[in-house]
């Protein structure tokens, strides 16, 4: 058996006081990681990371995640260019969510359908949900990238 990458998660106090990373994944082995953009503060994506992809992304500065639709790594970036840099890593209290803090490199798209953050429709409140179907709004503005010329192979 192979060694795990993280320490376990020791008692309470070492979890929210320690200095050491204990990353506590869910059930599927993954945790939430809510990625905003380092200058603006503006929500990027939120996506899941495993143990693996956890690890790279400390170790190169650049974001990884466990893609569960894919049910594979994945490096952010790797085809459309857009590679996200980070600037800082945070973990919540009971290290079971990070915040990441990146900049994009490319065309500086997050979202692979070439927008900017991967939250451009906004919900207006105060809509019947009942009725049916709940209006979206476009918010993010002109795409960076066509996504068929990015993801032609795909």
């Amino acid at each position: 058996m192979t060694e795990p990458l993280f320490p376990t998660p020791g008692g309470k106090t070492d979890l929210e006081t320690g200095a050491v990373l204990t990353p506590r994944f869910g059930p599927d082995g993954t945790l939430a990681c809510v990625t905003v953009d380092a200058d603006n503060g503006q929500v990027l994506m939120v996506g899941h990371m495993n143990a693996e992809s956890l690890m790279l992304t400390i170790k190169t500065g650049e974001g990884w995640y466990w893609s569960r639709s894919r049910n594979e790594l994945w490096h952010k970036g790797a085809t459309s260019g857009n590679v996200q840099k980070v600037v800082e890593l945070l973990t919540d209290c009971d290290q079971d969510a990070m915040v990441m803090r990146v900049r994009v490199e490319g065309a500086g798209a997050t979202c692979h359908t070439g927008q900017v953050s991967c939250f451009y429709r906004r919900i207006a409140l105060g809509q019947d949900a009942a009725a049916r179907p709940v209006q979206l709004t476009h918010v993010g503005g002109e795409a960076r990238f066509d996504p068929a010329v990015v993801y032609r192979h795909k």
